[in-house]
This record gives structure tokens, C-alpha cells and sequence, in this order.
């Protein structure tokens, strides 16, 4: 649904802006407290519910039936004179890809907690995500009124899992059925919340109960913030008390360093803590200015280092973080406005594609709703019509003043499906839907079979795949069919080896001639592919090096023993010779592969398989079951712990075993147990598993 556009001017003050987004794991609350943050900011008339599908966040069919968050939703939003960008981002794995892009582009974040489970496997990697991203976070403790909720042990499993300074700087008032509110430790001021309905809370005094405890946890607060700062803790050990204002301020600055991240509590669901929790992020939040200058490298020599300062006036700067086809108004490119300003009609330089771009219109986005602006400065994040052919992670920059910022990186694809159209015209509206779909996602891969012909999707996981199959028959009106999924298993070598590739043809007239010596070596896992040259110009002319380099890696991509992609592995270029006549860098490059797969041959090739790091939470009575299913799925045990009558089962297991494992498990505890999972790395797979792939 869509709204009638506006326009307004577009200054804004960058002190008051803040980009932050809404991070955690699957069913922690981040679209309801999503929901919330926009009811009370007066975004919104009314709260969207996930369960009745009237959620202004997720506002995709699918997210709302399936009541999970599938696309990060963008949204700008007003709280206490402050401009607040607002991403909510999915918590499932498959979809981590756009959590990458968001904290790429982001400021801050709120990373949501479940009250009773506490960290969760994806809280680990949203939380890794951040901290690669160097994003300043608070930590919000949610469902505090849920049956279990424990807020110190939420505390604490950020201490024990994330090895991070979580400082609590608030304390609950009461938990479980029985959680009324919050007590502020800076200000000492309980937050009540006397009616059921969505209301700004009572400022009361500290309930008796609760004030050596409040004392207790505000004495160990002032301490974490002063051990920041030389100054206060020079004041602290003196015993000089320090203002309220004081420790505002020292404490944005230690959350803004990461050196601290605050934690608050509350329920989404039942409206409890919102205000506190817009309060901090204004409070605590880093500002676009309050970051550093974004870098990059010059697009004419990638050796010269360039920094764009957040600055309206300097040269423009912006990145381009994701791609969505809007049925309105069409391809829409959402943007983070790094330096300079962009208006509507500018012609801005792409120097990924070498190509001049002209900005059509600019919209501020409100999930699936726009409003028209005329320009947007320094900090912003806007969506862009009229971009052809920029992509996720484009830089957009001033044609005279070109710059390449870091690009964004994404996961491989571990799991690929084959689907074919069920008639003729669906082939053709397929080929359109998927060519649309892979510009939207980063992470979904499109080829086609050379031997059965049938298009091969790449995704991370069986939901993604699922969700993009539904997506064809849904947004695009393709009926198709998919098959079994299947594994994307790598292959590597485990010795070092050496072999000579010699590609000579005599045919009349000019022959081909190249020769190529190539030692192989295997790599650290994650190492990928690598290729050195060890000789010189002297031995054979430079301008071979390059298509030796492309045979090599060409081969490479194609397999040794069963087709795969071969990874964590080095190649080195040890001699070679030429013809003066014949020589050629086809020839060059067909000596080169051929090289290569002899060398692989004889350094003990070895098929890898993905192996993903499970969760399994169940009733303490199914335990035995469970882990007998496991066992047979080839799985590792890591850990198991106990908590009132659940398990949880922490466990290493091959992607190839999972699949299915959801109505497994169903069955096995009458629907009562869980699981998530997430890629952890490639290991070395059993001999049957090859022999099933040759």
C-alpha cells in the first residue's frame, strides 16, 4: 500500500539524526518493538500485530503469513526532536544477507533479546556481524512479562557467549506475570505501567523493595562508566560525586567507542519500555557525525587511499545497499549518503560499471510507503529511482571527485535447487522473475545445467529457496517447479604437488605452443584461492602471466574429482616455456589448466561438505530421542545444558543430514522442541559421500 507523495526540504540537523537498526535472533521481538518504536513516535495510528498480518514492517505477503521478517523494511521516524532511520532486519539465517547490508550502512543498533532463552546462536551472529561492522549497540532484554524471563541471566549470557561489557543501566520492577516497569539507575526513577493499554508509563519514586538493589546495580554502573574515563574514575576513587549529566555524557561516548553496551529491558508486546528504550537511543546513539570518515581507494589506482568526512559540502559520497522492485513505481535503490549532497536530477558516477548514472527521483521510505524529497545530505538514507544498472554494494560518487568505497561482502550459497517452469510461457516469465530477483538478493545464484539444461538456483538455506520459489508464483505469476535440494560441497587438496602441462598442435602454418610447470599447495580453511607468480619475465614474457592465471582458475572452478569448486588452495607459477612462432595465450591458458589438474591429482584431492553449527531446545524428556536422530545424522555433540525442563543441545552437523530435520523433529516431541542453524565451515566428507557424487 502506498500513500500520495509529499515533499519537504530535506536540511536536517546531523546531530539529531540517527541511523540505527533493530538486530537479533528469530522471535526475539524485533518487529514488534519495531511496531511499537513507530506507534509511539506517531508514525502510526495503530500497532501492527505479526499474528494478524497488519504489521507496517513486514509488509510483504509472505512475511505476514508466514510471520517472519524475510527483507530488511527502512523507515524514518521523529522522537524528541531527533530524525531516527529505522531498519527492522530479519532474524532467520537464511536471510542474513540482509542484516550485511544493513549494518554496512548503519550507525547504531538495538540488538533484541529474548528475556527466558537470552543469547541465542543468531544473537552470536548479528552480534559478529556489528562488531565487523564496528557498530555501537544497546541491548534491549525483551519479553521481561514471559513465564522464565530472567534479566540478570540475559545479562550474563552477553558476558559468557559475546565476551562483551554489557552494563545494565536499567533494573526491572517485578518479571514474569508479574513485570510492572523499570527503574532508570542514572536518574533513580521508576517507569510504572498501571494500564493494559499503549500509554506513556508513571514516574514514580523506587519501590522500597527494590532500592538497596537499584543502589547496588547503580554503584557498579558509575563504576563501568568511570573506568572510561581518566577523569571521573581520578573523581570516583575520590569520592567526589558525579553528576547525572556527567555520567550521559561519558557513557555515550564509552557506547560509542563499543567499549560499553547499555542494556534495558521491557515488553514489546504489552508496550513496556519503548519510551525508555527511544530515550537511550537518542541518548546514547552515535549521530552520523560522531563516526569516522568513511574510506575508500580511488577508482584509477586502488593503492591510493581516499576519506570522505560526513560534510554536505564535500564532494558526494554514497553506497548503494539494496535493490527492491517496488510495483508502483519500479526499481528502487536504497542508499546511504556518505559526504555531499544528492538532489533529484543530479548525474552521479558509478566506477564499478565506469558509467554516469542520473538520480530520477528521491524518496524517504517508509516500509513499503515513500514520500518525495528534493535532496538528501550527509548521513541520510534514501531510495533512489532511475539507477539502471547499479547494484548492491555500488558506490554512487561526484563525477569529478570519484571514489570506490568498500564494497559489501556476502556468504557463499551452500544449498542449490533445480526448477523448471511448467509451461513454455512460464519459461519466459521465470527467466524475467529470477533476472529481478538476483538484483534484489546478493545471495541467490542463477545458472543453468550445461548437461540437463535445468536452471539451478543457489541460496542459504531450504526457507530462502522456498521463499523465492513463492515469490515467482506470487509477484510474477510463474508456475514452477522445484527439485530435491542440493548440497554445494567444495573440494581441496591436503599435500603439496607439482606437474607440467604441455599443450602443443601442429596443424599447418602457425601451431599452438605452451608449456607451464605449476606447484600446488593447500591452505588454511576460509584460505580460498590463490595464485603466485615465482618466475619472471626473463623466463617466459609477462604477457602469458595473465591467461596462465585464468586457466588456472578456470580449472579450478570446475573441479577435481566430482565437479565442485576447489577452495583453500595456492597455485605457484615454477617455469614454463615458449615458442617464439607458436606460442599463444589460448595455448598458455589450456597448458595452465592442464597443469593444474595434474598437480591436484597427486596432492590428495578432498571432497569438503558445509557444516552447519546446530541448536536444538527440547522438552527435557524428548532428550533421548533427539539425540539418538542426531547420531544418526553424523552429528558432533558440543554441549548440552539444562534450564526448567529444557535442553538445549548445541551440535555440529553436515548440512547433507539436515534436510527434513523440522518434520523430524516435530514428530519425535509431539511438536514441542525447536532447532537453528547456521553455516560454521567446511570439513572433509566421508568416502561414501564421493562415492555417491562420481
Amino acid at each position: 500500500m502506498t500513500t500520495a507523495m509529499t515533499t519537504r526540504p530535506a536540511k536536517v540537523d546531523l546531530k539529531k539524526v540517527r541511523n540505527m537498526g533493530i538486530i537479533a535472533h528469530i522471535d526475539a521481538g524485533k518487529t514488534t518493538t519495531s511496531e511499537q518504536v513507530l506507534f509511539f513516535t506517531g508514525q502510526t495510528y495503530k500497532i501492527g500485530n505479526i499474528d494478524e498480518g497488519t504489521t507496517v514492517m513486514d509488509f510483504m505477503e509472505l512475511e505476514r503469513e508466514r510471520g517472519i521478517t524475510i527483507g530488511s523494511a527502512a523507515t524514518t521516524t521523529e522522537w524528541a526532536g531527533h530524525t531516527i532511520n529505522l531498519i527492522d532486519t530479519p532474524g532467520h539465517v537464511d536471510f542474513t544477507a540482509e542484516v550485511e547490508r544493513s549494518l554496512r550502512v548503519l550507525d547504531g543498533g538495538v540488538v533484541v533479546l529474548d528475556a527466558v532463552a537470552g543469547v541465542q546462536p543468531q544473537s552470536e551472529t548479528v552480534w559478529r556481524q556489528a562488531d565487523r561492522h564496528r557498530v555501537p549497540r544497546l541491548v534491549f532484554v525483551n519479553k521481561m512479562d514471559r513465564p522464565g524471563a530472567h534479566f540478570e541471566n540475559a545479562v550474563l549470557s552477553i558476558h559468557r557467549r559475546m565476551e562483551a561489557n554489557a552494563v545494565p543501566i536499567q533494573v526491572p520492577i517485578g518479571a514474569e506475570g508479574n513485570f510492572q516497569g523499570m527503574v532508570d539507575l542514572i536518574t533513580r526513577k521508576a517507569f510504572v505501567y498501571d494500564r493494559p493499554e499503549p500509554a506513556l508509563h508513571s514516574e514514580t519514586q523506587v519501590p522500597e523493595q527494590l532500592r538497596e538493589q537499584v543502589e547496588t546495580h547503580r554503584q557498579r554502573l558509575v563504576e563501568k562508566i568511570a573506568e572510561t574515563d581518566d577523569d571521573l574514575l581520578l573523581r570516583y576513587i575520590e569520592g567526589v560525586e558525579i553528576s547525572n549529566d556527567e555520567l550521559v555524557a561519558a557513557l555515550r561516548k564509552a557506547t560509542i567507542a563499543m567499549k560499553i553496551y547499555p542494556v534495558l529491558c521491557g515488553s514489546a508486546l504489552r508496550h513496556r519500555g519503548i519510551h525508555p528504550l527511544l530515550d537511550a537511543a537518542v541518548a546514547l546513539l552515535p549521530s552520523p557525525l560522531d563516526v569516522p570518515p568513511v574510506k575508500g581507494v580511488s577508482p584509477k589506482n586502488e593503492q591510493e587511499k581516499l576519506e570522505r568526512s560526513t560534510d554536505p559540502a564535500a564532494p558526494l559520497s554514497a553506497l548503494a545497499f539494496k535493490v527492491v522492485t517496488d510495483q508502483h513505481v519500479g526499481r528502487l535503490v536504497y542508499i546511504r549518503v556518505y559526504s555531499g549532497t544528492l538532489e533529484s536530477g543530479d548525474t552521479v558516477f558509478n566506477p564499478s560499471t565506469r558509467d554516469r548514472e542520473r538520480i530520477g527521483r528521491l524518496l524517504r521510505m517508509h516500509a513499503d510507503r515513500r514520500e518525495e524529497i528534493k535532496s538528501a545530505g550527509a548521513g541520510e538514507i534514501v531510495a533512489a529511482i532511475g539507477l539502471k544498472n547499479v547494484f548492491t554494494g555500488h558506490t554512487l560518487c561526484a563525477v569529478d571527485a570519484p571514489i570506490v568505497l568498500e564494497a559489501i561482502k556476502f556468504p557463499e550459497p551452500v544449498l542449490s535447487v533445480a526448477v523448471e517452469a511448467k509451461t513454455r510461457g512460464d519459461q519466459d516469465k521465470m527467466s524475467q522473475a529470477l533476472v529481478r530477483l538476483s538484483d534484489e538478493d546478493p545471495t541467490l545464484r542463477v545458472s543453468t545445467n550445461s548437461e540437463s539444461g535445468q536452471i539451478i538456483l543457489a541460496g542459504m538455506g531450504e526457507l530462502h529457496l522456498d521463499v523465492v520459489v513463492e515469490r515467482m508464483r506470487r509477484e510474477f505469476k510463474v508456475e514452477a517447479a522445484g527439485g530435491m535440494p542440493r548440497v554445494a560441497y567444495r573440494e581441496t587438496i591436503s599435500k603439496a604437488a607439482e606437474a607440467q602441462g604441455r599443450f602443443v598442435r601442429q596443424t599447418g602454418g602457425h601451431g599452438q605452443f605452451g608449456d607451464v610447470t605449476l606447484r600446488v599447495e593447500p591452505l588454511e580453511r576460509g584460505g580460498g584461492i590463490v595464485f603466485e607468480n615465482g618466475i619472471s619475465g626473463a623466463v617466459l614474457p609477462k604477457e602469458y602471466f595473465g591467461p596462465i592465471e585464468a586457466g588456472f582458475r578456470e580449472a579450478a572452478a570446475g573441479g577435481i574429482m566430482a565437479g565442485y569448486p576447489v577452495v583453500d588452495m595456492k597455485a605457484v607459477l615454477i617455469d614454463g616455456s615458449h615458442h617464439e612462432v607458436d606460442s599463444s595465450e589460448m595455448a598458455f591458458k589450456i597448458a595452465a589448466s592442464m597443469a593444474f589438474k595434474a598437480a591436484a591429482a597427486k596432492a590428495a584431492p578432498v571432497l569438503l561438505e558445509p557444516v552447519m553449527r546446530m541448536e536444538v531446545i527440547t522438552p527435557a524428556e524428548f532428550l533421548g530421542d533427539v539425540l539418538g536422530d542426531l547420531g544418526s545424522r553424523r552429528a558432533t555433540i558440543l554441549s548440552m545444558e539444562g534450564t526448567a525442563g529444557t535442553q538445549i543441545v548445541q551440535v555440529y552437523v553436515p548440512l547433507a543430514e539436515t534436510f527434513q530435520y523440522a518434520t523430524k523433529l516435530r514428530s519425535l516431541t509431539t511438536g514441542r522442541a525447536s532447532f537453528v542453524q547456521e553455516l560454521h565451515h567446511y570439513a572433509p566428507a566421508p568416502k561414501s559421500t564421493l562415492e555417491k557424487k562420481a
